[in-house]
């Protein structure tokens, strides 16, 4: 039960966790007025939506448009189909996604060659909209991490919660229960709780939690960093 005693320490770092409006809007010249327009265009009449976690950064605010656009036209579910379909598109195609990066590429062409994957692939008319405002506004460069975000939004919007573990080496099944077990009681009943490990040899040891933008961090590299720092701050003999 060392690993669920380890994760219950933080819980009161974990409830810390809440749920906020975006704030803040998408930077950079014509393309704030389209993703608004964009973003309150729809037929049905949903006032006040909400995304379920608040995301930071540039990338993180047009994640969050596309969200509030995909919840009032009731398309979250096939514009994350779309998005998922259009990264893996990225990872067997380099020459593509050289091209969504490549700034020499004339806006006009970007425009034409998203549309036209667009349409081939049969996206839904508002993945390819937002495709087109990313690709009109030399924003492709950036559209692996706003897919990354944008699924993280949708992810949270079920009700699930995806938390990577990193470890020196995969923990054994048992403790992988217990640790499942005791997020799950962390987070609270009706979320779904779903562990991801990564192995990083450079912690040493222990390991780190990460979920929601919220980081528990328990390896041994950052208590020898704490040490460290402790080990060089001066001593002061007046007060011994």
């Amino acid at each position: 039960m060392a690993l669920g005693g380890r994760i219950r320490s933080g819980i009161s770092f974990f409830k810390s966790i809440s749920v906020s409006d975006a704030r803040s809007y998408p930077r950079g010249g014509s393309l704030i007025p389209s993703l608004r327009d964009y973003a309150t265009a729809s037929a049905q009449n949903t006032a006040n939506v909400k995304v379920p976690i608040a995301l930071v950064g540039e990338s993180g605010n047009f994640a969050s448009w596309l969200y509030i656009a995909a919840v009032k036209m009731n398309s979250l579910e096939k514009i994350e189909t779309d998005l998922s379909e259009l990264v893996e598109a990225m990872k067997t195609s380099p020459i593509f996604a050289q091209f969504t990066k490549d700034p020499s590429v004339p806006r006009e062409t970007r425009l034409a060659a998203i549309v036209d994957v667009c349409d081939k692939a049969k996206f839904a008319e508002p993945t390819k909209n937002f495709l087109s405002l990313l690709a009109e506004n030399g924003k492709l460069k950036n559209l692996d991490v706003i897919v990354k975000k944008f699924m993280q939004l949708t992810t949270a919007h079920r009700g699930d919660v995806k938390v990577l573990v990193t470890t020196v080496m995969p923990l054994p099944p048992a403790e992988e229960k217990e640790l499942k077990e005791t997020l799950q009681e962390i987070i609270g009943e009706g979320k779904k709780v779903t562990v991801e490990q990564k192995i990083d040899p450079s912690i040493y040891g222990g390991l780190i939690v990460e979920f929601q933008q919220k980081v528990l961090d328990m390896s041994i590299r950052t208590r020898a960093q704490q040490m460290e720092r402790l080990l060089r701050e001066p001593v002061d003999f007046t007060n011994l």
